[in-house]
């Protein structure tokens, strides 16, 4: 084994953080009657909403990653809690449109806030969310997020 291997690996620390990230996602947002999942959902929602998208569900869950079928339970759970209306699209009578209820858009904007401060948090070692060390962090996340899995890879090795 090389020294190389001998501390953690990449995806293990991509893991760890992604963890760690979550867990305070998750406790920051709680207050707002959210979680991490769910704040993804209002916050990518909000933003779409911004540059003039109403996405459908299918369109919200490729933006955010999300299993469609997990996006339709969270904009059910959050349709049901006022934050969220939930409409058939005119053009694709399959398709299912999301937009921010008003009240949903309070909560959003108020969970924007509360995140932005635990950006500012985590990323202060790397000088802070607009420091040139986490712009370039940035750069190298979006480089790994767009790189294409090869299927062939992912089979265990015998």
């Amino acid at each position: 084994m090389s020294p190389a291997h001998l501390g953690p690996t990449p995806g293990f620390l991509v893991w760890r953080l992604s963890m760690k990230w979550r867990v305070a996602v998750d406790r920051a947002v709680a207050p707002l009657g959210l979680t991490h999942a769910q704040y993804s959902l209002v916050a990518s929602l909000y933003g779409m909403r911004r540059s003039g998208e109403r996405p459908s569900q299918r369109r919200l869950a490729d933006h955010t990653g999300l299993e469609p079928l997990y996006v339709s339970k969270l904009a059910r759970a959050l349709e049901a809690a006022g934050l969220l209306q939930r409409t058939r699209d005119p053009r694709d009578p399959r398709a299912v449109q999301l937009a921010l209820t008003e009240q949903g858009e309070d909560v959003t904007r108020r969970a924007i806030e509360v995140i932005h401060g635990l950006l500012e948090q985590l990323l202060e070692p790397l000088g802070g969310l607009d420091g040139p060390r986490t712009r370039e962090f940035t750069r190298d996340l979006m480089s790994l997020l767009d790189a294409p899995l090869d299927p062939s890879t992912q089979q265990p090795r015998t």
